[in-house]
């Protein structure tokens, strides 16, 4: 850093020397005797006959009672400050100010407010939501309901479709509208089409059929190595394209009456590993979730923790993804959120199945976006996914996360984000959360809005004796933000 020195009478309103250095017009330097903002702050600046917005990156202690505050300059009116020190006053930027960065013209894309200007709300960019994106916070951070926050948002305010892969049935409620819900709001989501399928649902069926997969599929529901298991694998190859019958059990005779060995192999194989039995995942000549899908509804929310067994989830996403990726030359718009990310996409995949998926969605990471395939994965942890999709993601929102190995994991994928607010995810509370990249203006601390759909599920509560009758507990508030945010 630079350390010129300063003029002895130079003074800023309160007083106090301080001094802007900006090199290139875009970063800034202030060093004096003031009051610290605290990272990620918006500072109101005059300098030179210009009117500076800067946003703090970075803060130091130079020597007892001198500050030094950089980042990044985010608004000028006038000319921007010469590369030599020269005086300014500082004071804390306005609302106005702020909000005219960060709020954007659309209120429908306001995810929340900024956690320490709770009257400015923060503003998605919606033309850059075709970049993957990363979402990440420990247990109890209040992530799977900012990520409902965000779907609303897009459903209200765009006309994206959206996939949902959700694994833990949290947003099998995305078509649910809470009562305390502002009417407006409601009513918006209420004229979306969003199609929840469930495995147990008789109206709306979450099922996919055998015959519609790709032989490489087929072969990973069957446990099949093209290697190890060569000649069986080689036989479905073979005997793949013939097969007409849409439902899983319709194929066993055709099997069975097959001439060869290798085809009364494959039925066996069928048999053994109880594919018959996932009655709740092959369709019986009923619609197809890929059916659904190519109708491209606002939402549709695939209930993969409907199904009993890690498997039979597995079977569903790789054919919906495969569809996807089979027909990826249409180039038609779809984000693909893929919640609790490590179920689907850990770095080592154990069976053939998970290898299948894995790799699916590694490819969609890195070719998809040029087809209009937009990953939104969300876990826990950035080392539970593979690596191969969280480099490729642009944007970020990190909520509350204490390990240090992790968010120097973050640190060193999301360059573009300021370390030392990277650094403070370890204070964030509940519904806290950090965002960054192409889909919003700056990288922002901000506190989530409260949801207007119903949260799919919660946490199990401790069960608790009455001791004393006459001690209330204090009411439970279920959500995470603070409120409408218009």
């Amino acid at each position: 850093m630079s350390t010129t020195a300063s003029p002895p009478d130079a003074t800023s309103a309160g007083g106090a020397s301080t001094y802007l250095d900006s090199a290139d017009g875009r970063s800034f330097r202030v060093r004096g005797s003031w009051t610290p903002p605290r990272v990620g702050d918006f500072l109101h600046l005059e300098s030179g006959g210009a009117t500076l917005l800067g946003q703090v990156e970075r803060l130091e202690a130079e020597g007892r009672d001198q500050h030094v505050a950089s980042g990044t300059l985010v608004s000028v009116d006038g000319p921007p400050p010469a590369p030599v020190p020269t005086p300014v006053e500082v004071s804390p930027a306005s609302d106005e100010e702020v909000a005219a960065v960060v709020s954007g013209a659309d209120r429908r894309l306001h995810v929340g407010r900024l956690q320490s200007m709770p009257g400015v709300p923060l503003g998605l960019l919606s033309r850059k939501l075709n970049r993957h994106t990363f979402w990440c916070g420990q247990s109890g951070s209040g992530k799977t309901y900012a990520l409902g926050v965000l779907l609303e948002r897009i459903l209200t305010a765009t006309d994206l479709p959206v996939l949902v892969l959700d694994p833990n049935s949290d947003f099998v409620h995305l078509d649910t509208t809470v009562p305390t819900a502002d009417p407006q709001e409601s009513r918006a989501l209420a004229d979306r089409d969003v199609q929840v399928l469930r495995p147990d649902s008789q109206e709306r069926p979450l099922r996919i059929r055998f015959t519609d997969l790709s032989a490489r599929a087929q072969a990973a529901v069957l446990r099949l190595d093209p290697v190890v298991d060569r000649v069986e694998y080689n036989a479905l190859l073979q005997l793949a394209a013939s097969f007409e019958e849409r439902h899983l059990a319709d194929v066993l005779p055709t099997l069975n009456q097959a001439d060869t060995p290798e085809a009364v192999m494959l039925a066996q194989r069928l048999e053994n590993l109880g594919l018959l039995d996932w009655r709740t995942v092959w369709s019986d000549h009923t619609t197809s979730a890929t059916d659904v899908l190519d109708r491209r509804p606002a939402a549709t929310v695939l209930d993969l923790g409907g199904y009993d067994e890690q498997e039979e989830q597995l079977a569903v996403a790789l054919g919906v993804l495969d569809h996807l990726w089979q027909r990826r030359s249409q180039r038609r718009p779809l984000l693909i959120v893929v919640d609790e990310a490590h179920n689907l996409c850990p770095p080592q995949a154990e069976t053939p199945l998970g290898v299948a998926v894995r790799d699916r969605l590694v490819q969609i990471a890195a070719e998809g976006r040029k087809y209009g395939l937009w990953l939104l994965v969300s876990t826990q942890r950035p080392s539970k996914v593979h690596p191969g999709i969280v480099t490729q993601c642009d944007n970020l929102t990190l909520m509350r996360m204490t390990s240090r190995t992790d968010l120097e994991q973050l640190a060193g994928i999301f360059g573009h984000v300021p370390e030392d607010m990277l650094r403070r995810a370890a204070q964030f509370r509940l519904g806290e959360a950090l965002v960054a990249g192409t889909f919003v203006p700056r990288p922002t601390l901000v506190r989530m809005r409260d949801r207007v759909t119903e949260q799919g599920g919660s946490d199990v509560s401790v069960p608790l004796r009455d001791e004393d009758p006459a001690v209330e507990s204090p009411p439970h508030r279920p959500t995470t933000g603070e409120g409408t945010v218009s």
